[in-house]
Formats: structure tokens, sequence, C-alpha cells
């Protein structure tokens, strides 16, 4: 399952209902106390209520029921749900999917007593008509008797299976005038079907900046917890402590049995009163404590709070690349409160990367606030969300768009370079990363051809979104009327067209496409190998990124990525020469160092 969105109501400065969209890799950004924590907070009160705990004072003071209310929206949901051995239903059949066909579920915690009470919903399109939208409440021989009583035929009806009962009741309704419904599932069949809906969850971890430093609450702590409970909601792991559960059951239930009979014989009338139930699955993620030693007897926790936060590094790269290598099988949400705190730049970048990793791995997603504008230079620009007050003092959460980039762009304090005289366009952030690097290595040889690099003369715009810093320039420098330098891989046909259309201005603009087939086939093998440890072989017209990829078990996606930051800085002016040797990189250079 998939995080969507999350709503919040009457929690904390979130009095009317507000909703974040959340994907893949989300950022979340605002001034100090307008409610970015408030959003991280909630998600571990929703999946966990554990690192953070609801109390009574997460209720907005205005709030007139005192409940504070938390909605979470699923995507990619499971196909069928096993109640028992002769139930089997799905989320569909049940009508409990809202009008997006997703699934919606609201905790609402009353916050009137000492500890806030629970309550789970699911908001769903569900029968509103009398006598069908209340089946889910019924036991067996309540809907039994609801089927006689409606006069639905009962000859295809498994009468053992409530979800074959309630579908032969809608079935027979004329009209069973759907709408959006609140269902409580704390009863019969709307508990047991939340109960093994929610072992779907994604897992949600939450590592905020200003935790405590202690072993028990640390930066240490927290990843090694999250390992016990993924390797928990390992499948192979799953199957062997069924057995366990049922293997104790089966004792408990037999002397429970046992036990009932005897009493029979001493008090019939008591023993009347007493059933043998085994009532609670065993909590596994107690039973078990992981901890990290230091080296040279030096406790983690003593550690500057920089390297402990690298440990949380380790962590995500350890887990991205065993993603990569099993799959995973449970989805993951890593919620990171500013995650460039106490970290060198160069480690910034390391832990950067190492999100991005997890969040382009299909079943992860990573959430994330930050101020710092150089950490917000590298993320892309569609991943913000930014969060600021209006004129009656409440959160205003927006998307990043044209309408909101510049405040956005204005409240992390990032600005553009005006020195700027050439417009280089490309169409992606790793294009940008690869020129640089095969200019810089050129520039080493030969000092007449520019380092784009470092020339503060030249700025890339790309043309097919990007990061934060890419839209600054595009945004503040298009206005500026300098002429513009484009550069596409050959790989799309249609840019021939944009091309041309660049080639007739008169400006001193001008384009090409490569003559390989992107930008990747300028790569040598060399230098693969020395970046990312990845033996390959490839010729001009193959997609590098794929053979990579399907080597090192990353998604094309990804191992484009990994080629830009790892391997195009290891590119020599040598190995260029082997791989360019009609010097076409060359002659890009030499143009745009003519133009400046």
């Amino acid at each position: 399952m998939k995080l969507v969105s999350l709503t919040l109501k009457h929690f904390r400065c979130y009095k009317d209902e507000k909703t974040i969209q959340i994907a893949d890799l989300t950022t979340v950004i605002g001034r100090n106390d307008v409610g970015k924590s408030s959003v991280l907070e909630a998600l571990e009160i929703f999946f966990n209520n554990e690192t953070v705990k609801i109390d009574g004072g997460d209720c907005h003071v205005s709030a007139g029921d005192a409940t504070v209310q938390i909605t979470c929206e699923f995507s990619d949901l499971p196909s069928d749900l096993v109640l028992d051995a002769q139930a089997t239903t799905s989320l569909a059949d049940e009508y409990l999917l809202a009008a997006s066909g997703r699934l919606c579920i609201r905790k609402a915690f009353k916050c009137t007593g000492v500890k806030p009470k629970e309550e789970v919903f699911i908001l769903a399109q569900h029968p509103t008509a009398d006598q069908y939208r209340d089946l889910l409440e019924l036991n067996n021989t309540a809907l039994k008797k609801r089927l006689r009583d409606l006069g639905v035929d009962e000859v295809a009806v498994q009468l053992n299976s409530n979800p074959s009962i309630r579908r032969a009741i809608w079935a027979a309704c004329p009209d069973l005038l759907l709408g959006e419904v609140s269902i409580p599932v704390a009863k019969e069949d709307g508990k047991r079907i939340w109960e093994k809906q929610s072992q779907y969850l994604p897992l949600f971890a939450l590592f905020q900046s200003d935790r405590a430093s202690r072993d028990s609450d640390s930066e240490v702590q927290d990843p090694m917890k999250l390992a016990v409970a993924t390797a928990l909601a390992e499948p192979d792991i799953q199957q062997k402590l069924a057995e366990v559960v049922d293997a104790v059951r089966g004792k408990a239930v037999e002397l429970a049995e046992r036990t009932h009979q005897t009493l029979t014989k001493i008090d019939p009338g008591l023993a009347g009163q007493l059933t043998p139930e085994f009532k609670a699955e065993p909590k596994w993620n107690g039973l078990f404590s992981l901890a990290l030693n230091s080296d040279q007897g030096i406790p983690v926790n003593k550690r500057g709070s920089g390297v402990r936060r690298l440990i949380l590094v380790s962590f995500f790269r350890a887990e991205a690349e065993r993603r990569l290598a099993q799959g995973g099988v449970q989805n993951i949400i890593y919620a990171i409160e500013e995650p460039e705190t106490s970290q060198h730049p160069h480690n910034q970048r390391i832990l950067l990367e190492s999100l991005q990793d997890l969040a382009a791995e299909p079943g992860c997603q990573v959430i994330l606030t930050t101020h710092s504008p150089g950490f917000a230079n590298y993320l892309p620009i569609d991943s913000f969300r930014f969060i600021k007050k209006g004129n009656d003092g409440e959160p205003r959460i927006e998307t990043a768009s044209e309408a909101t980039w510049k405040a956005m762009v204005e409240e992390l304090g990032v600005v553009p370079d005006n020195r700027v005289r050439v417009l280089v366009c490309v169409e992606g952030p790793t294009d940008v990363t690869a020129l640089k690097s095969l200019s810089a290595a050129l520039h080493m040889a030969d000092a007449a051809l520019p380092n784009l690099a470092s020339d503060p003369r030249v700025a890339f715009v790309v043309l097919g979104g990007g990061t934060l810093s890419h839209w600054v320039n595009e945004h503040y420098l298009k206005g500026l009327d300098r002429p513009e330098v484009h550069i596409y891989d050959n790989d799309v046909a249609t840019y021939a067209a944009v091309i041309a259309q660049v080639n007739q201005r008169t400006d001193g603009s001008w384009g090409l496409q490569t003559v390989k087939l992107e930008i990747e086939n300028y790569l040598h093998p060399d230098a693969v190998q020395e970046g990312l440890g990845v033996a390959v072989s490839f010729g001009d017209a193959d997609d590098v990124s794929a053979i990579v990829g399907a080597v090192a078990n990353w998604n094309s996606k990804t191992a484009k990525r990994k080629l830009a930051q790892h391997a195009f800085p290891k590119m020599t002016a040598h190995q260029i020469g082997v791989r360019d040797p009609n010097g076409e990189v060359r002659g890009w250079l030499r143009r745009i160092g003519g133009m400046l």
C-alpha cells in the first residue's frame, strides 16, 4: 500500500481540515512554527503512536468536540482479503473504497480524558439505504435473518460465509443509495476486515533532528528497531511465526477447553458463562532488541551528533541495497526532519543521494522537512509542499506550481547568479552533471576549453523539470535576453524540429542533438567500473542506463542518476578521447567558449 495523502483536522495548528499530497519523495518547507513537524508527527501517531504519542494538548484549542482527526488515503491496495477459510472478500466487494477508488482511513482521538481514545473509520462510498447500510456490523446469525427478511434467494449463497451473504443482499437491492459514509470498524466483519487490511499498511519510521541522545532512543536505536520490524515483515519469517502462533494457540485452547470441561463437572452454572477464546495476537516487535557498538569502546551516543546521524545514512543505503537485491515485501515510509542537521555539506549530499535512492525504489516513500537552501537546491521541484499561514492564521498547504514556486524560493532564500552570459538548455538534471563532468575533465587537459562546472557565466536550464536551483535560474534568467545553447539526446526524433527552430534564431543561440544515442553513451566503461563497481560494455546506440541497471539490479531511473553522480566524475580527457574520437564534445565546448 502506498500513502497518497494526509488530512488533518483539529490537530495542533490545523483547526480546519487540511490535506497534503504525498509522493514518492515529498519535501515540506515553511517557516518555523507553521506546522511542518506536525505533519510528520501526525503520521507517526497514525501508524505507530510510539515515538510521538497523542495527548490532550494535541487538540486545537478551538475544536468544539475535542476530537482530533488524522486521515490517510492509500493506493496500491491488496486485491483480496482472506478473513478465514470460508470467507474471502475485497474492499471493492464490501463497498469500502472512496470515490477515487482508494482506501481512506480516519483515526479519531477523543481528547477529553487523560489518555485520548482511538476510534478507526473507513471513509467510503457505501450503501446508505435502510436495511443495507449496516451489514458489516452484523454477525452471521443476524445476516442470515436479514437475508430471509428481505426475501433474497438463498440458492447461490454460502450461508457460512458473511461476505457471500452481504453480496447477495446488496445485489438484490434496486438502489443502494451509495454515498460517502464514515464506517466504524470496531466490531464483527468491519473489525475483521480492518485487522486484515492493517497488515498491509506501510511501515513508518520517524527520525527527528532534536531527539534525545540516548542509546534507547537515538539515531542509532530507531533504525535498528525498523530493521527488526522489516525483518518480521518478510514472508518466510511471517510463515514461521504463524506456525508458532498456531501451535501455541492449539495447546492453549486445548488446555482451556480441558479446564472448562473440569469446571463443568464442578459448577455447570459457572461453566456455562465462560467460553475459551484466544483473544490477542502476539506483539513480536517487543521481543527483539538490536544495537550497534562503536569502535574503540566509545558508546555511540557519546559520539558527535553528525556521526550519529551518519548511522542513518548507512542504514538508508543498506536498506536500499537490500530492497534492490530482494525486492520489498511491505511498503516503508521514512520521515526525516531536517536531514541536513549537523552534517558537513559533503555528507548532506551523501544523505540526499541515499534518500533519493530509497524514494526511487518500489515500495519506498520519503518525506522530509528542510530549511537549508543548499540542501533544497538539489531536490526535485515537484517534491515540494509549501506550508504558510493565511490571513486568518491557519496553515495553508500548497503543492509546487508556477503560482507557488516564487514564494517557496523566497522562503528558502535561494537566489540566482546574475553573472550569467549563456544559458545551456538540457533535458534533465543528469545531463547537467554529465556535461559539467565532461567539461571539467577536458578543461584540465586544455585550459582554453570552458569548465561548465565552475564558470559563473554559464547557467543550466533543465527544460524537462528538475531541481529547485535549475528552476530558479530558468525563472529569473529567461527574461535576461541571453543566447541559448540546446543540447538534447538523440533518442527522441521530435527534438529535431525544436533544434531547427533554435538554429533559426538570430540572437546567437544554437542547438544540436548528440550523435550517440544519449549523453551516457559518451561514458567510458572504465569510468563506470571505477565509479559504480559495475563491469559493462556498450555501443553508441545502446541504452546504457538499462544495461547498467540490469547488472546492478537498479531501475533505469536510478541507474541514470548514479551514472551521473559517480561515473561521469571519473571520466578523464583520455577516456573522453577514446569514446569521442571525432571530438564532438570538444566542439560543443569550443563553441560555448566562443560565446563567452
